[in-house]
């Protein structure tokens, strides 16, 4: 969020001018898409690169014409201008549940409004980290295994699957002198969650051996 305020717009009153004559009114009326808007020239000069900044300036380099009542015609959705007048009035970013955050970026992208643009890629962004998570689950699987295999087991983790733990669970076996140790090798691997259950219970279940796992 843009930690300046408003930037001072071009307002300058002619020298000869009579009394209030020829005075840039503070007032601007916008006309986007057919709905007229009001706010200020310092609440549309916050950001001195965005494209209205240039259009309220007392000598605008923008070709833009006005309607009847003297508003400036912008072609654009004015369901989607709301988030944008908002944010220059007072550096927030908010956004009606019923509106889609990637039409408040195309019209922050189309009024070049730097930090804005930014607030809705940032918020674009958590939402899709939550949605993904929402439809991923962890699945986890425990393997039994000797200290000769488990060499082979992290070898042949594909696929996703990565290691979490390994505990040692002693020997279950003597052969003569030598004892042979057991491990418990637990894995990981992000699945897509399904919403409807109808999974194999079969695919999550714990398995004492890792042939045929990976």
């Amino acid at each position: 969020m843009a930690e300046n305020g408003p930037q001072p717009c071009s307002t300058t009153v002619p020298q000869n001018s009579g009394s209030g004559q020829g005075r840039i009114s503070e007032w601007v009326k916008l006309n986007v898409g057919g709905t007229t808007f009001m706010s200020t020239r310092t609440t549309l000069c916050r950001d001195p690169k965005s494209f209205l900044y240039r259009l309220v300036q007392e000598e605008p380099d923008l070709n833009t014409d006005k309607d009847e009542n003297g508003a400036f015609l912008i072609d654009r959705d004015p369901t989607y201008f709301g988030p944008v007048l908002n944010y220059l009035r007072h550096g927030k970013l908010v956004i009606n549940k019923d509106l889609a955050e990637e039409g408040v970026l195309e019209e922050a992208e189309f009024y070049n409004i730097t930090e804005l643009i930014k607030l809705v890629k940032e918020k674009l962004k958590e939402r899709d980290a939550k949605q993904n998570q929402n439809f991923t689950k962890s699945v986890y699987r425990v393997l039994q295994c000797s200290e000769e295999e488990l060499t082979q087991i992290v070898s042949a983790m594909s696929d996703g699957w990565k290691f979490e733990q390994l505990v040692n669970i002693g020997s279950q076996y003597n052969y003569g002198s030598e004892d042979h140790a057991e491990f418990l090798c637990v894995v990981s691997k992000e699945c897509p969650n399904n919403i409807n259950g109808t999974e194999s219970e079969s695919t999550d279940k714990v398995k004492v051996r890792y042939k045929g796992l990976f």
